[in-house]
């Protein structure tokens, strides 16, 4: 007999984010893990023993179609290759699941538009995994923003980077058309967490790069011109130290927020200081984020809810990270309608 008050979960892929996303699953108040997937032979199995050993009653397939096929599946949590997103994605959605799925969405706008067309016809529905957003800190920086702490927002500025490793260099083998590259990996998190804090999108894009052998990007800065004398910048690499951060800047003070990438057990910091020589630093209570996240979209699903992150928000997302690649690749800004 299943549960009504929890979303039934399938996982379609092996990925290594499934360290996070299989207990966050397993851990959420109204989710429910019911199987796993993977192309590889034993990759599900090994994956599930990996992540939540001893764990019973978790079906494991070595192909993927069956677990789209299940009618106890309700949802399916997509963490396959960039590239292969909008494919599963369509597939999933027509199999009648609901599909939360890792960032970036899709490659293009037109792919993130075809998804969300499948999806209002079958009346299923999709978000792209932001996990960070669902962490408490940001919303207590929003606070901090709206008690005037810092007057008008005028500049923001990201950074995330951390060293490649031997064993994802898989992410750098292929060129940015084909969903390589750290622009489709933690590029994403950067424009995003930018983006928070202005009311409108950016309405130009001037940025550099470095390419690898292979076309991919390994190293990105951009500045983007968010109109009205508001301006924002990032920058990401696979070369640097790990950075997982952003600072907002207004007219009467700053507030940074020292790690996005939070783990459960992390203490998240805050600080700010003030035009007038005031100084702060804030210990928030740890959260899983991941955890948060799987709660909201089920949450959704089981009272049908929107989901906080729109349909709008990662065309807007997928429109910049584009934008970005062009002008880093031909040298030159780009003009956004």
């Amino acid at each position: 007999m299943t549960d009504s008050t929890k979303l039934r979960w399938g996982i379609l892929g092996a990925a290594r984010v499934n360290e996070r996303l299989l207990p966050a699953i397993l851990e959420g108040a109204n989710s429910e893990l019911v199987a796993i997937a993977s192309r590889r032979p034993g990759a599900a199995a090994e994956t599930l023993g990996k992540y939540a050993p001893g764990l019973g009653g978790v079906r494991t397939y070595d192909q993927l179609e069956p677990l789209l096929d299940a009618e106890d599946i309700q949802a399916i949590y997509l963490p396959m290759a960039n590239e292969e997103h909008t494919e599963w994605a369509l597939k999933a959605i027509a199999a009648g699941k609901h599909v939360l799925i890792e960032k970036p969405m899709a490659l293009s706008v037109a792919d993130i538009e075809a998804i969300d067309d499948a999806a209002r016809a079958q009346g299923v529905k999709v978000m792209e995994g932001f996990m960070y957003l669902f962490h408490p800190q940001h919303a207590r920086v929003r606070e901090l923003i709206g008690s005037g702490l810092i007057g008008d927002v005028k500049y923001v500025r990201t950074a995330y980077s951390f060293i490649m490793r031997a064993a994802r260099m898989y992410r750098v083998s292929r060129p940015p058309q084909q969903g390589g590259g750290a622009m489709w990996d933690i590029g994403p998190y950067a424009v995003h967490s930018l983006r928070l804090w202005f009311d409108n999108d950016p309405v130009s894009v001037s940025a550099i790069g470095q390419f690898n052998d292979h076309g991919a990007d390994v190293s990105a800065s951009a500045l983007l011109d968010f109109g009205h004398g508001r301006r924002a910048h990032f920058d990401i690499s696979f070369e640097c130290t790990r950075r997982s951060e952003y600072e907002i800047f207004g007219n009467k003070g700053s507030i940074k927020c020292h790690t996005v990438w939070q783990l459960p057990g992390d203490v998240p910091v805050i600080s700010w200081t003030t035009e007038d020589g005031r100084k702060g630093m804030e210990q928030l209570l740890p959260a899983n984020h991941f955890r948060l996240e799987i709660e909201h979209f089920s949450d959704c699903v089981l009272s049908g809810k929107s989901p906080l992150l729109s349909m709008a928000d990662a065309k807007a997302n997928c429109r910049i990270i584009n934008a970005v690649l062009q002008s880093a690749a031909e040298r030159r800004t780009i003009e956004l309608d």
